[in-house]
């Protein structure tokens, strides 16, 4: 059905109308923008790889982005893990996207020699924490709002 690949310079617009369309589904505040999906997962120096689920017609049916992080980074994840991020297309759920996008962020974490994987999720976001979950994480840390979970690579 699609194989998942690196993202591209010329994925900003379809990686932009992915988080539009979690936007509209009522599952992300703000809507993207190709200069926000620019900067944040495709020139992002932090990033380690950024991975796209294309379907047969050339249409991004969602992306997982995988950064180091840094000292003060906005999540609060300790320096050196890596931050993980997971948008799919509502209209493209429950179609295994996750899990093919989850393995090519993990080998890249391997490669990479991370100790570990931080996803912060939000609360109220049932099928994110349910996917973090299924994919191995655990919960480590609670904020207003949020729950961190880990995926141990040195464990």
């Amino acid at each position: 059905m699609y194989d998942p690949r690196d993202v591209r310079e010329s994925d900003a617009d379809g990686l932009a109308d992915v988080l539009s369309e979690i936007f509209k589904a009522g599952k992300r505040l703000t809507a993207g923008s190709k200069d926000f999906v620019q900067q944040r997962y495709i020139h992002d120096p932090q990033r380690i790889r950024c991975t796209v689920a294309v379907d047969p017609d050339g249409r991004i049916l969602g992306f997982q982005s995988l950064k180091e992080a840094e000292k003060d980074n906005l999540y609060g994840t300790p320096v050196g893990w890596g931050v993980i991020g997971t948008h799919i297309r509502p209209s493209a759920a429950r179609m295994g996207i996750g899990r093919k996008l989850f393995a090519c962020s993990l080998e890249a974490a391997r490669a990479h020699g991370l100790p570990a994987i931080d996803a912060t999720i939000g609360k109220d976001n049932a099928e994110g924490l349910a996917y973090y979950e299924a994919m191995g994480f655990r919960a480590y840390r609670h904020a207003p709002g949020e729950i961190s979970k880990v995926f141990r690579l040195d464990a």
